[in-house]
């Protein structure tokens, strides 16, 4: 298997990132989890412009043209024979001295891997059972509205849910809103309008939420931003999660309890499948 770093392609058993990289060191550095589909990554616009509101915010150089970093990406899955799978995109402040300040960290570093998901389709519905974890979330926080290499509240959550025996945990906000999963986006349907909490509740602005709500808008579905609590999910006519690297996951159960199952769900399912299967899938 090959990766790209800093601007080659080399075997991934021989690649080395400085132990004195600032990702290494401190999480400095942002990352992308895209879709892989019929060869090409799926809404690469979106991702690279997070990615790039993300390294203004931190004020982290970017090496590479967004041209080049595609081109780069689809060499790397051609290459690699991977026309269907999930592709990891980290970009750290690179290596600098000791300490906090990233003023002398001049070369970040670029990592590309590809990752082969033989079975993974976006037209299959993936069940989880789901969980409330304990960690609670700052609302308008302005990390949140980025992947940064510093996820330990959503690693925490997720050790969580592997605890449990559950596929994903839900987390709250200082409010005590739920606010979204360690790895997922949170949506819900009630009175047949699909809902999602605001990102001013602490929420990642996912890519997938943002297609999902494009695509509710052109099935006529009424969407609104609203902050639930997890009894209110409870009453649901239905709970999914989205995410890049499946699509969508439906809630079946949320602390041992089951979750409503919705058709409005897999409505949302075909359209999303069909938006992956297109020719053209720069969205």
């Amino acid at each position: 298997m090959l990766v790209f770093l800093n601007g080659d392609l080399i075997p991934a058993e021989q690649a080395r990132v400085s132990v004195f990289d600032r990702g290494f060191m401190y999480g400095d550095g942002l990352f992308e989890t895209l879709r892989i589909c019929n060869g090409h990554p799926f809404a690469w616009r979106r991702h690279w412009e997070r990615l790039e509101r993300g390294a203004k915010f931190l004020n982290l150089r970017l090496p590479f043209e967004a041209r080049d970093l595609r081109a780069a990406i689809d060499e790397l899955v051609r290459r690699n024979e991977v026309p269907e799978g999930v592709l990891r995109l980290t970009v750290s402040r690179g290596v600098g001295p000791r300490g906090y300040s990233p003023r002398e960290a001049m070369q970040p570093t670029v990592v590309i891997s590809v990752h082969p998901e033989p079975g993974l389709g976006p037209e299959n519905l993936t069940d989880w059972d789901l969980v409330t974890s304990s960690v609670r979330l700052q609302p308008n926080d302005p990390l949140a509205a980025f992947k940064t290499c510093n996820r330990l509240p959503q690693i925490i959550a997720r050790t969580e849910a592997d605890s449990a025996g559950a596929q994903e945990s839900l987390l709250t906000n200082l409010d005590g809103w739920v606010v979204e999963g360690a790895a997922s986006n949170l949506f819900w349907i009630q009175a047949g309008t699909v809902c999602t909490p605001p990102l001013e509740s602490g929420v990642l602005p996912g890519v997938t939420r943002s297609l999902i709500l494009d695509l509710c808008r052109q099935l006529n579905l009424v969407t609104e931003l609203r902050n639930p609590t997890a009894g209110q999910l409870h009453q649901a006519a239905g709970v999914f999660m989205s995410l890049s690297s499946i699509g969508i996951a439906q809630g079946i159960s949320l602390d041992g309890k089951p979750l409503g199952r919705s058709d409005v769900t897999g409505k949302i399912l075909a359209a999303y499948a069909t938006l992956m299967r297109q020719p053209t899938i720069e969205v």
